[in-house]
């Protein structure tokens, strides 16, 4: 694989008329030309406000599919453009935030939240995320530094839900 990217507007074409690349890359959210993760995170937005009124089952149920899925769409999609984790693969940023809003209290103050937070510890990326992000290869390399991103922000979200509730 090369290192580098390719041409912006082969990539958009590569991108919109590849059905794996188009999900991958966020249905193309992810050619924004900078800040590429946010921008796939906010087209998660959408997606979320879906899912949110399912069941907590049937929310982790399609959790896991996007997680599951995702690693396919990432690798094959990293494989077809010869760049590992390009910018523009994004799908990651929509299982991170859906791993963050788990359970989340209802409201766009939560999705607010919810995304602040997961954007945070993604670009942060704290230990053990930093680790992951280098040392994991492929498609579950893609996914699983945002997958635990999103698992901390879960947990700061449901920490600041319970204080607020407890404090009145």
């Amino acid at each position: 694989m090369t290192s580098k990217n390719p041409k912006i507007p082969d990539l958009n074409r590569k991108v919109m008329t590849n059905p794996v690349h188009f999900l991958a890359f966020g249905f193309g959210s992810g050619l924004a030309p900078f800040a590429p993760g946010t921008f796939g995170t906010l087209m998660a937005i959408p997606l979320y406000l879906i899912i949110q009124t399912q069941s907590l089952p049937i929310y982790l149920g399609i959790l896991a599919v996007v997680c599951i899925v995702g690693i396919w769409i990432c690798d094959k999609s990293s494989e077809l453009l010869g760049v590992h984790d390009h910018s523009g693969i994004v799908w990651d940023e929509f299982a991170g935030f859906f791993v963050t809003m788990i359970a989340a209290p209802a409201g766009w103050l939560w999705v607010i939240i919810g995304f602040a937070l997961f954007r945070l510890f993604d670009i942060w990326k704290p230990w053990p995320i930093s680790i992951l992000d280098k040392k994991v290869e492929g498609g579950l390399g893609i996914m699983v530094d945002d997958i635990v991103a999103g698992v901390y922000a879960l947990v700061c979200l449901q920490l600041i839900h319970y204080l607020m509730v407890i404090s009145g």
